[in-house]
């Protein structure tokens, strides 16, 4: 039986508890201080424990990491070529509209350049790139029962245009005057 074969037969004998979350993402950066200017600075993370010089943990609301930073094996490094394996990008899951407007409003206040944004009918999302160019996406996931579903019931996942303007109008209305994606 080829591999392909055994892992679909094998797909059908085994499914993940329902419970199951991703804990967190540890990644090799160039430059620690950098990096940390992103994740801590522009996207609010707080740091949980640095050990020395080459390694930070950060999260958001107490948990222990979801973000480990490093430089172990990378310190001055370069990104990985185009046309490689590797992660495609990490996704922040933010738990409201308007949080996920408040990071676009700081993403776009830090000069960042933006990759996309997408409706993806289940989410609103914008995509972007950390320090050593790992693909970012930040989004906010519609309550289940609002997700799209074919005749089926199966899910309908999509990609329409996101407005940025709409989104950054969700932020806290004492912040929407310092955001505006005009010229961008």
């Amino acid at each position: 039986m080829s591999a392909k074969k055994t892992h679909a037969a094998d797909a059908n004998l085994f499914t993940a508890d329902p419970a199951l979350r991703i804990g967190h993402v540890h990644l090799r950066v160039a430059d620690l201080e950098r990096s940390l200017g992103f994740y801590r600075d522009v996207l609010g993370l707080e740091v949980t424990q640095r050990i020395g010089d080459g390694m930070v943990f950060l999260s958001a609301g107490g948990y222990h990491h979801h973000i480990a930073l490093n430089t172990f094996e990378s310190l001055g490094g370069s990104p990985p070529a185009l046309g490689t394996t590797g992660l495609y990008h990490t996704a922040f899951l933010y738990p409201t509209l308007a949080a996920l407007a408040e990071a676009l409003r700081r993403v776009l206040a830090a000069g960042i350049a933006l990759e996309g944004s997408a409706d993806h009918g289940v989410s609103e999302a914008i995509y972007l790139r950390d320090p050593d160019d790992n693909g970012v996406e930040l989004s906010w996931d519609r309550p289940k029962n609002l997700w799209p579903r074919d005749a089926d019931g199966k899910l309908n996942i999509s990609t329409r245009p996101l407005n940025l303007n709409d989104l950054l109008r969700e932020a806290p209305p004492e912040l929407r005057k310092e955001s505006s994606t005009r010229g961008r």
